[in-house]
């Protein structure tokens, strides 16, 4: 679904994303692992439209996507999420969910005015579907509370909710479990599983919890200086010492050898 072929990035001297290709394919959760520093975040960005690559191309279902607009990207099905969850504070949770469906009529002054039926009728609409959401997430208890009082954990099942709006095509997950406990954190993957097997939805994440990654994610790559250092499965690429040197700075050789 997803190819990036031989991506750049760079920030004056510094190569954040340096040479990277990986492929995600449909139907997948990836994980996207690495130590800090490694070009991760950097080419979520790159992927999602917030920055023009230096040089190389990205690919959705094998149109070239590089360098359009994230609102470009979102009509075409391709959303993330950030590690800082970005809800509209002073809204409820139904309706920080009902803001997400573009072109709605209510927007246009002209519909407001001369279709009052047509835009009460996409509102109901959008609002079932929102209050749809709140129940596959379990959140109603907190369906009609600020959005900015809710946890950590609540906010990102809120931004995962609000990728449900719409017809998501995949979905990249910026550290979906930073500074969530572990039982929401399970909550969560439990939703991007059923997500996943149900409603075909593809993802690809971001995350530092290994238990997170070898329970939700296969494949999983491993990036280390802005490239992509090796792929397989999650029990693999923890064996691997490569991935174990890039981690910590030493391999198990050296390790044997001390």
């Amino acid at each position: 679904m997803i190819r990036v072929d031989d991506l750049h990035m760079h920030f004056g001297g510094l190569r954040a994303v340096d040479g990277a290709s990986l492929e995600i394919a449909e139907g997948t959760i990836t994980g996207l692992i690495g130590p800090n520093g490694a070009g991760k975040t950097t080419i979520f960005n790159v992927i999602a439209g917030h920055y023009l690559p230096t040089s190389g191309r990205v690919y959705l279902d094998d149109e070239d996507i590089t360098g359009l607009k994230p609102h470009d990207l979102f009509a075409k099905g391709l959303l993330r999420t950030f590690q800082i969850a970005h809800e509209f504070s002073t809204l409820t949770v139904r309706e920080n969910l009902m803001m997400v469906p573009g072109d709605q009529s209510g927007e246009r002054l002209w519909d407001a005015w001369f279709k009052p039926g047509k835009v009460r009728a996409e509102e109901k609409a959008i609002r079932d579907k929102a209050d749809e959401v709140i129940d596959f997430l379990a959140i109603s208890h907190v369906a009609d509370e600020k959005a900015g009082n809710l946890s950590g954990g609540q906010k990102k099942l809120l931004e995962l909710g609000r990728t449900m709006m719409v017809d998501a095509k995949i979905v990249f997950l910026d550290e979906v479990g930073a500074g969530v406990n572990r039982t929401l954190l399970n909550t969560i993957g439990d939703a991007i599983i059923r997500l996943n097997k149900e409603r075909g939805y593809t993802f690809c994440m971001i995350e530092h919890d290994m238990d997170f990654i070898t329970r939700l994610c296969d494949p999983v790559i491993v990036m280390a200086e802005g490239q992509v250092l090796t792929e397989g499965t999650a029990e693999e690429v923890k064996s691997d010492e490569r991935v174990i040197e890039a981690y910590l700075g030493t391999g198990l050789k050296n390790k044997e050898d001390a």
